[in-house]
């Protein structure tokens, strides 16, 4: 989400004011003190906590400007089950256009925080109730966003999808051949994203296999309702030698890792929309996903996508990829040539066309 605000802030930062909120404190500031905000969350500094408290008491204490029906941009799902909100949209005077990232806090609270569903529901309730417009990464979070709403008694906003824009991996850092077929999985470690699912896979391939089992090198920091999972990457002997976990990864080490990869695998069992994917097409590299309707949409036919619990299916194409001559990853890197990178001017150029229609 904050590389989402991040690109709308570089496209509209110019143009735009800045609405500031916090709990109850909502504020739109005047051009100047925009500017200023908008260039210091662009181009953060050692000293931002500091430049950001100075430049609060700095512009605090203005009247905030009115918002003269102009659009309101809101791109995190910030504040939407904030109290008052409502009233303040009315009384600001704009027209509220949505991003909507995702619903899994609804349609999967089981991965999510307690009391994450009636939070998000709210939102999504702000959202349909108040929309001039809303906006979906994708027609797949449209879908369900359409769904709820027509659970719920709501219309939905006038609204189009946009694929998110990616930002090329840098030139991978030199690194060694890997002595074994390698594999990455790349995302924070959590429930949905289904790593206990694959740590057990890869326990029984190296009890059939041995030393000849291929690696799995996974990436990403841990994260919430994956003790199981830790447990396993923290006790589990047999995976020693196998399995490698690297918390911290910069850029030009994650393109050398994929770079070396029989495959991205992505087992998610909920995704909003799953940049990995789109990161590791882009780097040439093959993947091996869950056949969820999002990796339908954004993959464009050319992954290999599996039911996320089909375990012998799993170990085939795992298999099947390791292979130093495969068909199968063979038949998706010649399906890559037709894969089409989603860019930001793309996403901007179909997002501005159709706020004029606003």
């Amino acid at each position: 989400i904050d590389r989402v605000c991040l690109a709308y802030l570089e496209r509209y930062g110019s143009e735009a004011q800045a609405v500031v909120q916090h709990r109850r404190y909502r504020r739109i500031l005047d051009r100047e003190a925009s500017t200023a905000l908008f260039e210091l969350l662009a181009m953060p500094r050692q000293s931002f906590r500091w430049r950001l408290a100075r430049g609060a008491l700095q512009f605090g204490m203005r009247p905030s400007c009115s918002g003269d029906g102009r659009l309101y941009l809101n791109i995190g799902h910030t504040g939407l089950n904030d109290p008052g909100l409502v009233a303040w949209l009315r009384q600001a005077s704009v027209r509220p256009i949505y991003f909507v990232h995702d619903l899994i806090p609804i349609t999967h609270p089981e991965f999510c925080r307690p009391g994450e569903r009636g939070k998000h529901a709210a939102r999504m309730h702000t959202l349909l109730a108040t929309g001039a417009g809303v906006i979906g990464n994708s027609q797949a979070t449209l879908d369900e966003l359409r769904s709820f709403a027509g659970a719920e008694g709501f219309s939905v906003p006038p609204s189009i999808a946009a694929w998110l824009g990616t930002t090329p991996l840098p030139n991978p850092a030199p690194a060694s051949v890997p002595e074994r077929p390698t594999f990455v999985v790349l995302s924070t470690i959590e429930a949905r994203k289904n790593h206990l699912f694959l740590l057990r896979l890869w326990t029984l391939i190296v009890e059939k296999l041995g030393r000849k089992a291929p690696r799995l090198l996974v990436i990403g920091q841990r994260g919430w309702e994956a003790d199981e999972a830790i447990d396993l990457l923290d006790r589990n002997e047999g995976l020693r030698g196998h399995v490698e976990e690297i918390g911290g990864c910069d850029d030009r080490t994650l393109a050398a890792h994929l770079a070396q990869a029989r495959a991205l695998l992505f087992p998610s069992l909920a995704e909003g929309y799953g940049l990995p994917l789109i990161e590791a097409l882009q780097a040439g590299t093959p993947v091996i996903a869950s056949d969820l309707p999002i990796f339908r949409e954004i993959g464009q036919g050319v992954p290999d996508l599996i039911d996320p619990l089909d375990q012998q299916a799993w170990e085939r194409a795992i298999l099947s990829y390791a292979e130093e001559r495969s068909p199968d990853r063979d038949s998706q890197m010649e399906r890559l040539r037709s894969f089409r990178v989603p860019t930001w001017d793309d996403h901007f150029a179909k997002v501005d066309s159709w706020l004029e229609t606003i």
